[in-house]
C-alpha cells in the first residue's frame, strides 16, 4: 500500500508579486513539513485574479510559461509536486493558466478553456483537456469553471487521469449574496461541482481556490480533497487555510471501480454526441 499525502489550498493572492511568492514559499515549507507530496494552489496565485467580472478590470501581470517566474517555481517545489494558476502571455494573447512543476521541471500544463461571464475580454481560451505523468501519478488540470462541463473532467479521466487538480478563484454569488458565505448558493454549487465530478469519474479530485476578498469578489475559498467515491476527505470551509488528505491512489480507484466502473461502463455508441465519444 503506498499513501500519499496531498493538499489543497485556500488563501488570498494579490498583484503583488513578491508577496505572492513569499506566500507560496510559506505554504509549500508547511506542506513538506506536514509530509504533503502534492500541493495543489489556486487560480492566480501568481499576481492575483480579476478584481471583477464586469469587463472593466485590468487582467494580471502575465508571464512565459518558460519564464523566470515559472522557474522560480520550479525551484521552490524542491521535492514536492507543486500546481498553481498564473496569467500565460504568448505572443499577444494572454491566457489564464496553470501549470505543475517539481523541481525537476513542469510536468503538465493548462490553459482554462470554459470562461464564465466576460472573463474571456480578458483572457483568450485553452482549446485542449490533457492528462500528465508525475512523480505521484497520472494527473490532470482543470481552473474553475472548467469543472461546470463534465466532458471536461471526464476528457482527463479517460485519458488516465487518476487525480484532477482544479485550481479556482470561486466567487460567492453575485446577487443577493447570504451574508453567511457558508450558506451561499455559489459555494454550495462549487462543492457539489467538486464531489460530482470526482465521483463521475472516480478519480481523487483536489479543489483549490482563492479566499476573502480581491477588488468586489468574495471568494468562497472551501479547498478540498475528494475520494472517488465523492466523499469529502478534508476541506478548509469558507477561511484560508489547507485541506491535507492521505489516499492510497491506487487503491481508491481500484476500491471505487470495481463493482461500478464508470469509465469501463460507458455506452458511448449510444450517446449520439460525437464530442463525447
Amino acid at each position: 500500500m503506498t499513501t500519499l499525502r496531498m493538499a489543497a489550498v485556500a488563501a488570498n493572492f494579490d498583484r503583488d508579486l513578491e508577496a505572492d511568492f513569499a506566500k507560496v514559499q510559506v505554504l509549500i515549507e508547511q506542506a513538506r513539513s506536514a509530509g504533503v507530496r502534492l500541493l495543489v494552489l489556486p487560480e492566480g496565485a501568481l499576481g492575483g485574479y480579476l478584481l471583477s467580472l464586469d469587463g472593466t478590470a485590468e487582467p494580471p501581470p502575465a508571464f512565459d510559461l518558460h519564464g523566470p517566474e515559472i522557474a522560480r517555481m520550479v525551484k521552490l517545489a524542491g521535492d514536492l509536486v507543486v500546481a498553481v494558476g498564473y496569467a500565460e502571455a504568448e505572443g499577444d494573447s494572454i491566457y489564464n493558466s496553470a501549470v505543475c512543476v517539481t523541481g525537476d521541471g513542469i510536468l503538465g500544463h493548462h490553459r482554462k478553456v470554459h470562461q464564465p461571464l466576460r472573463e474571456d475580454e480578458h483572457y483568450a481560451a485553452g482549446d485542449r483537456f490533457e492528462a500528465f505523468d508525475t512523480p505521484v501519478g497520472r494527473m490532470g488540470l482543470m481552473i474553475c469553471y472548467d469543472k461546470a462541463f463534465p466532458e471536461a473532467a471526464r476528457t482527463l479521466a479517460l485519458d488516465g487521469a487518476e487525480v484532477i487538480a482544479c485550481l479556482s478563484a470561486w466567487p460567492g454569488a453575485r446577487t443577493n449574496p447570504d451574508p453567511d458565505l457558508s450558506r451561499d448558493r455559489w459555494k454550495r454549487r462549487f462543492d457539489l461541482f467538486d464531489r460530482a465530478r470526482a465521483l463521475e469519474n472516480q478519480v481523487v479530485w483536489l479543489s483549490a481556490n482563492q479566499s476573502g476578498m480581491f477588488g468586489s469578489l468574495r471568494f468562497v475559498a472551501s479547498a478540498k480533497v475528494v475520494d472517488p467515491g465523492g466523499e469529502i476527505l478534508a476541506d478548509t470551509g469558507v477561511t484560508e487555510g489547507m485541506a491535507i488528505a492521505d489516499v492510497d491512489v491506487s487503491r481508491a480507484l481500484e476500491l471505487a471501480r470495481r463493482s461500478m466502473g464508470h469509465l469501463r461502463d460507458r455506452r458511448p455508441e449510444t450517446y449520439g454526441t460525437p464530442e463525447l465519444v
